[in-house]
């Protein structure tokens, strides 16, 4: 398609391809996913990442939420051109462990950009921290402050305090962060071991539904920076997390919690000059840059009315679909189809989509679709969050395979805003 490269910072490239003008990126994995003119197992299951989609997220960010730096959440999706074109745009990164931070700093992310976001360390991970220039570091208890203070004394310390949305799809504050109350007694804990404690964090869970809860949270931090001016410290630094929505049928969300956000930012901080604001969005970046094709690699037919179409695919739970349990996600299948071919008019019959595991648990989804046949594909949306990162390969079945597209439609704009790191550039003007 393209001799199009990405290259990281670290010098390695990967190649990214350009669609046809006018081709869907939905016929572009109906063309992907029979295509036989390579040395690739093309029944295998494969990602495709829209990367014109991820920058068009950034500006979206920039123009809602101006004042808040992102700094995106590795575990959420590692690929390494996602997180090579975040770097670019201008992120920062939220990091959970040593060999989070290890994987960025080998790609060439400065130290500078980010955070050790987890509240409850290995003391080897402080460690590697510490001697690799990771200064931003949170907590959320006093036995953690005394590890600090042992092995990363210079760092610049968050408290964070729990402020769960109480509708969130998974709520954090049954294992992370303190009540304002307790968050100020470990500011002077923090003090009494001389150290140096910068700012509040919170985290209302995965997929914040109640953008009132941002007000509610971003009060509680105010309280616990108020405090912290009676013991000494002062506080220029707001981390307010992460569970923005990441589907394109929840930007509307998207925007009456930026609103909420600006607006209590305002009212509680302005007088806050020095004030640094970032966030730790996952899925608001990745999830619709991504969509998954698998193919059905078998077929049992119902024996009688009441039973459903059995299809079984080469990804499942254990794989990709592992989202399905830890997010939790809903996923929608959609069978891939050419430029040419439509089965819209086609009758839909009840079926179960099973994974290619042994285990019986291995379900994806029932649903409603026109039959289908072995080696047909079958695509599902907004598949970038909480997959790929969790992927095992029990049963060996391995992680699928990521191509990287452009349209030609996208080229020059793209171009625009990544050209630092694109090589071969020339191609851009005459695709292949």
């Amino acid at each position: 398609m393209s001799n199009i490269r990405i290259k990281f910072k670290n010098e390695k490239t990967v190649p990214l391809e350009v669609i046809p003008h006018s081709t869907s990126l939905h016929q572009f994995a109906f063309i992907k996913a029979n295509s036989t003119d390579s040395d690739e197992d093309y029944d295998d299951p494969f990602y495709l990442m829209d990367v014109k989609r991820l920058a068009d997220r950034y500006q979206l960010w920039r123009d809602t939420l101006p004042s808040i730096k992102p700094y995106y959440a590795v575990k959420c999706n590692e690929d390494p051109v996602l997180l090579s074109l975040l770097s670019h745009l201008g992120t920062g990164f939220d990091c959970a462990s040593k060999g989070e931070i290890s994987h960025l700093l080998e790609m060439g992310i400065s130290p500078g950009d980010i955070i050790f976001a987890h509240p409850c360390k290995q003391i080897s991970h402080i460690k590697y921290a510490a001697r690799n220039g990771i200064s931003l570091v949170t907590f959320d208890n006093e036995m953690e402050l005394h590890k600090m203070a042992t092995h990363h004394s210079n760092a610049k310390l968050v408290v964070r305090i729990c402020a769960d949305d109480s509708i969130a799809r998974a709520q954090l504050g049954v294992k992370f962060g303190r009540s304002v109350a307790d968050a100020c007694s470990l500011l002077n804990d923090a003090k009494r071991l001389q150290l140096q404690v910068i700012g509040v964090c919170f985290h209302l869970g995965t997929r914040c539904q109640t953008p009132d809860a941002y007000r509610i949270a971003l009060e509680m931090a105010h309280e616990v920076f108020e405090y912290a001016d009676t013991v000494g410290y002062h506080f220029n630094f707001l981390d307010i997390g992460g569970g923005f929505p990441g589907s394109d049928t929840e930007l509307a969300l998207f925007q009456e919690v930026a609103s909420t956000i600006n607006l209590s930012i305002g009212r509680l901080f302005s007088d806050r000059h020095d004030l640094n604001i970032i966030a730790e969005p996952g899925r608001y970046f990745a999830s619709s840059c991504f969509s998954l094709a698998v193919q059905v690699t078998s077929k049992r037919l119902p024996s009688s009315e009441n039973e459903s179409f059995m299809y079984y695919v080469n990804d499942g739970v254990y794989g990709s679909f592992n989202c399905l349990i830890h997010d939790p996600a809903k996923v929608q299948p959609k069978v891939l189809e050419g430029p040419t071919v439509t089965s819209s008019s086609n009758p839909t019959y009840s079926c179960v989509i099973w994974g290619p595991t042994c285990a019986r648990r291995d379900k994806v989804c029932t649903a409603l679709l026109p039959e289908v046949t072995v080696g047909d594909w079958i695509q599902f949306e907004d598949m970038g969050a909480y997959t790929i990162s969790g992927h095992s390969n029990f049963n060996g079945f391995s992680r699928p395979k990521v191509f990287y597209c452009l349209r030609e439609e996208d080229k020059e704009s793209f171009e625009d805003v990544f050209r630092n790191i694109l090589t071969s550039r020339s191609s851009l003007s005459s695709p292949s």
